[in-house]
């Protein structure tokens, strides 16, 4: 397995096999195959190194979180109370418990974290933000900026 800050080696053949894969993570390996130009055996052996690496890191379905009933986004702005190493990784290890963030990113601002949070709507996410968020580890401050709209949205 590859550390997670390395570089793994790619040839035009795992180019491809990686531009088809995440368009189409269900596509047959005959088909991967053939597209890319490989015979079926070369081309699962590669896939198979490419997960190895870690360069993939899994195959899942995608859904239509407004078909869940979840069509309320908001970002939150979170200010921590302490930014050393500990209480860092306190509140990291915390907020992977929350299924409502969808992304939480450190960032290089004038706050600490930004996250991604759905919800079914303004009331649950109340709660979720009264109960939860708030509550993490090391929580000074949060700001909301809820999204009105979504134009782009990676996993689609």
């Amino acid at each position: 397995m590859v550390n997670r800050g390395e570089t793994v080696e790619l040839d035009d053949f795992d180019r491809k096999i990686l531009a088809i894969l995440r368009k189409d993570g269900r596509v047959t390996f005959t088909d991967l195959a053939q597209r890319v130009g490989l015979s079926k055996t070369p081309c699962q052996q590669r896939v198979k190194r490419l997960v190895q690496s870690g360069l993939i890191v899994g195959f899942r379905a995608i859904v239509d979180p407004v078909k869940l009933g979840l069509d309320h986004v908001a970002f939150v702005e979170v200010k921590l109370s302490d930014t050393r190493e500990a209480a860092l990784a306190e509140f990291n290890k915390a907020v992977r418990t929350i299924p409502e963030v969808e992304e939480c990113h450190m960032i290089a601002s004038g706050f600490d974290y930004l996250l991604k949070v759905r919800t079914a709507d303004i009331r649950r996410y109340r709660i979720i933000m009264g109960e939860k968020i708030s509550t993490l580890p090391f929580v000074a401050s949060t700001s909301t900026f809820v999204a009105m709209e979504t134009v782009r949205e990676s996993a689609r």
